[in-house]
């Protein structure tokens, strides 16, 4: 760091002491900005070499000498992905196999029977078909009530709780609005049916598209028919983390189709290929928050939008007129080319200039004449 000192200002024409002596180098002071060495400013290098610096921002105090401090510019963070709630993932729910539920509305069942045998409400022809001694009549009081409500209650909660599993099929359970697990297995079980039970396909699902807008590299306003593969991942978060997963697929589509430009068929090579992979990506990362798992996003249909079509089919048609006639001129150039060079090469005739700008003429306009016959 250079030293601070403070000079007193000389008379101009006064180049050093007079002793002869050597005076330390000058140095230009501004109460703006620190003291730098005269001779830092004038370099013996005629090209400098230019270094790149990075962007920086500046900073230091007004007036006090204090060295410039340096601070890099903050980059600006990508957004953050959607936060949702830890413990909102998919785990299995407990489920008994549906013979205990039968077991248990059957107990309730006989229990009821038998309740009604020991109150003496049984009529005599269910008694003497089940085969049951004559009962005590103790009638119905208080112990007879609180056996059928045992009884009755068991019956319905086991009954009640049976239910056939799908393939392709889940349910999600919930309990007074707190999740209490995902039910996969298939065949006859029994589920406690206090629970609430949302049912979810959890199949391999495909889904085409309305036409959707979109854009081509130069900005022309499109229509997009897309193919989407996916399927429910996380049963949990499809559910209780959106209001509507299928909607939210839709919507991450939608915006994923205004980020990505989409090509006409017939475009460059690998174009439609590439859109579709920019797309599978995209939407990708904005449904794995919500449990859906996309395999591909494919456009089936592009077209241009109502808007512009006519616009655009009158330039595409005068393209390929344009591309018609250069193909056409070219094939002409040639042939006459191919024509005069075998005449002169063979021997056949002796043209100067004037004789061959004729005869290039000539064949030109019958050349022309018959392949317009030609494509008439």
């Amino acid at each position: 760091m250079t030293t601070t000192t403070s000079h007193t200002p000389e008379p101009e024409g006064l180049a050093g002491p007079a002793d002869g002596s050597v005076r330390p180098a000058r140095l230009i002071q501004n109460e703006a900005t620190t003291e730098i060495p005269v001779h830092l400013l004038f370099r013996d290098d005629p090209d400098p070499v230019s270094v790149p610096l990075k962007p920086a921002i500046v900073g230091r105090r007004q007036g006090t000498g204090e060295q410039p401090r340096v601070r890099h510019a903050v980059q600006p963070k990508p957004p953050p992905a959607p936060d949702m709630d830890p413990d909102l993932v998919e785990r299995p729910a407990r489920v008994l196999p549906g013979a205990a539920g039968v077991f248990a509305g059957a107990c309730g069942a006989a229990g009821c029977l038998a309740t009604s045998w020991w109150a003496g409400a049984l009529p005599p022809l269910v008694v003497e078909a089940l085969r049951l001694p004559a009962s005590g009549g103790a009638g119905l009081g208080p112990a007879q009530w609180v056996a059928y409500t045992g009884a009755g209650a068991l019956g319905l909660f086991g009954f009640g709780g049976l239910a056939r599993g799908r393939t392709g099929r889940a349910w999600v359970l919930g309990l007074f609005g707190r999740y209490r697990g995902t039910v996969r297995r298939t065949g006859l079980l029994w589920v406690n049916p206090l629970l609430l039970r949302r049912g979810v396909d959890v199949r391999l699902r495909h889904w085409r598209s309305e036409p959707m807008p979109a854009a081509d590299g130069g900005g022309v306003a499109l229509r997009v028919v897309v193919l989407v593969v996916w399927r429910v991942r996380d049963s949990a978060r499809a559910l209780l983390g959106v209001a509507d997963h299928e909607r939210y697929l839709r919507e991450c589509v939608e915006a994923a189709l205004a980020r990505v430009p989409v090509e006409m068929p017939g475009g460059p090579r690998g174009s439609v290929e590439a859109a579709g992979e920019t797309l599978t990506r995209l939407v990708v990362r904005d449904a794995e928050a919500v449990g859906l798992e996309v395999f591909s996003v494919r456009p089936v249909r592009v077209e241009y939008a109502p808007e512009v079509a006519a616009a655009m089919h009158r330039r595409r048609i005068a393209a390929l007129d344009a591309q018609h006639r250069a193909a056409v001129l070219t094939s002409v150039v040639d042939s006459v080319e191919d024509t005069v060079t075998r005449l002169t090469v063979r021997g056949l005739v002796e043209l100067d200039d004037y004789e061959r700008k004729a005869l290039v003429k000539d064949l030109t306009v019958a050349f022309c004449a018959g392949r317009g016959e030609t494509a008439g």
